[in-house]
């Protein structure tokens, strides 16, 4: 796995707030996190819209993260999706579990890394499943701190 280039005083901050029972599992759960820094990170650079970043952990054990995006066009939301699957693939050699709805002219690219779901959304499309409500109790991570924290030449994360 690559090393985080992420501050380790950001994420130390961030994840002493989290309940974690072992430190393998503090550790997976800085790792995850930054790899959804990442994928933000890459969403924010290609200009994708309404960036969300949820910790997904106290309220599903089946994910860490969700990064919740809108792009508009599907041009964009083609070049995010592949761009954060790169970045994945190369750097950390965390390959996708699986995708959803690249080939399809709909609204919404979901890409399942495990750990982290990136969400790529046309405006329509993010209007009607609209995840931020359906998981309402799940905290938001305000990420353009946590960005602005990394060095210019290290980000992207991963």
């Amino acid at each position: 796995m690559a090393e985080s280039k992420v501050p380790t005083g950001t994420l130390a901050t961030l994840t002493s707030e989290v309940q974690v029972a072992a430190p393998r599992a503090k550790q997976l759960y800085e790792t995850s996190l930054a790899n959804a820094l990442a994928a933000v990170h890459l969403c924010d650079q290609l200009r994708g819209q309404n960036i969300v970043l949820l910790d997904m952990t106290p309220v599903t054990s089946i994910v860490d993260f969700f990064v919740i995006a809108t792009a508009t066009s599907q041009r964009q939301a083609h070049a995010i999706a592949d761009e954060v699957n790169r970045k994945l693939k190369h750097e950390d050699g965390n390959r996708r579990i699986s995708i959803e709805g690249y080939r399809t002219e709909g609204n919404w690219i979901l890409t399942d890394y495990g750990d982290v779901v990136l969400h790529v959304f046309s405006p329509e499309g993010r209007a009607l499943y609209d995840l931020e409500r359906l998981w309402a109790d799940a905290p938001r991570i305000e990420w353009q701190k946590l960005i602005s924290a990394i060095p210019a030449d290290a980000a992207p994360v991963l």
